[in-house]
């Protein structure tokens, strides 16, 4: 009785341990999704927006996230791809242009996870690329730019020389002259995406030349509040920027991640995940303009909203005929769309556009 007594104890006071031997192993096999971001969750920008999306992955999913920010564009960002992998996650999400070639090697050798690049155009098995088409509530924030200039004479600063960038420049530069033939938008590369006292003073460069619209292509709302300092206006990005520069502010073409992670998640668990790229618009409410600031033109309301039913209907189309770039020549004949490879592709500027794709 004594030994059964006492392997009785000792089962007692090894059970928890067995317990949470159990436990540890569960939590081990629980799926897990990483994020590796190019700037802090708090940057009211890019960042900002995708970390909303993995937070919605976790409140609507219920699984367990992993994610670290401000990664450089470098070898570094494979080492933290590695070792989220280390930790379970059975899908990475990188979220930086800059990450493409780095993700393509750790998936190549993590043949059982799901890879995917913001932004790029490389592929793999088990690697794809997604992005939105912003080009549609970029051409959106043209209209009230186009309507709300005086001097007709609107600012861009811009980041890099890549389709993306340009191809926002070119639809806000549309979007401007389908209200306001007369407007010009003069654009100033900065070659970073994250350079607010940088992106601060070419704004002013922009606002001593007559510009009293500023949009832009970066991270931060530096052009924003650049505009606020001098009385002018400007249009936001990436999230609504508003609150940024209530004063100067009329609206931000935005990102909302949130219905992409939460389905393309849901597939990879579910084994139905197709590995095709994505690139949806505002039909899949990926892309937003926010609400109209106060100091939006009255008549721009009404316009904005019967264009964007027409965008997410499919009856408009941003890039169409006829089109020429600043330098004259014809890209789309009268009748004539693009096609998406060629607007993924994008290498020129429309005309309108005062400036030159340096690189």
């Amino acid at each position: 009785m004594k030994k059964v007594l006492c392997l009785f104890a000792i089962l007692l006071v090894l059970s928890p341990l067995f317990a949470g031997g159990a436990q540890e192993a569960e939590k081990e096999d629980e799926f897990k999704v990483g994020f590796v971001f190019t700037g802090p969750i708090g940057d009211n920008g890019w960042t900002q927006q995708h970390n909303a999306g993995r937070l919605a992955i976790e409140n609507e999913l219920g699984v367990a996230t992993l994610y670290k920010e401000s990664v450089p564009n470098t070898q570094e960002s494979a080492k933290v791809m590695r070792d989220m992998i280390a930790q379970g996650a059975k899908m990475i999400f990188a979220t930086s242009f800059g990450y493409m070639d780095y993700m393509l090697e750790v998936a190549a050798e993590n043949p059982d996870v799901a890879f995917f690049h913001c932004g790029g155009y490389k592929n793999s098995e088990n690697a794809v690329n997604y992005l939105g088409k912003m080009y549609q509530a970029r051409y959106l924030s043209g209209i009230v730019a186009g309507l709300k200039t005086e001097t007709n004479k609107l600012g861009y600063i811009a980041a890099f020389e890549i389709p993306e960038v340009v191809r926002g420049i070119n639809a806000f530069t549309l979007g401007a002259l389908s209200v306001n033939p007369e407007a010009t938008v003069e654009v100033t590369w900065t070659h970073n995406w994250n350079d607010p006292p940088n992106e601060k003073e070419a704004s002013f460069a922009l606002i001593d030349n007559g510009c009293d619209v500023i949009a832009q292509h970066q991270t931060a709302p530096a052009n924003l509040q650049a505009a606020e300092a001098r009385g002018v206006w400007g249009v936001g990005y990436h999230a609504d920027m508003n609150d940024s520069a209530p004063e100067a502010c009329l609206t931000s073409p935005y990102w909302n991640w949130d219905p992409f992670y939460v389905a393309v998640t849901q597939e990879v668990m579910d084994g139905t995940w197709d590995a095709n790229n994505y690139w949806g618009g505002m039909e899949d409410d990926v892309i937003r303009l926010a609400e109209l600031g106060k100091n939006a033109p009255a008549e721009a309301a009404a316009i904005v909203e019967e264009v964007a039913a027409s965008l997410v209907d499919g009856s408009f189309e941003v890039f169409a005929g006829p089109l020429y770039d600043n330098q004259g020549n014809m890209i789309l004949a009268d009748g004539e769309s693009m096609d998406d490879f060629a607007k993924l592709g994008m290498g020129f500027l429309v005309e309108g556009v005062i400036g030159n794709i340096e690189n």
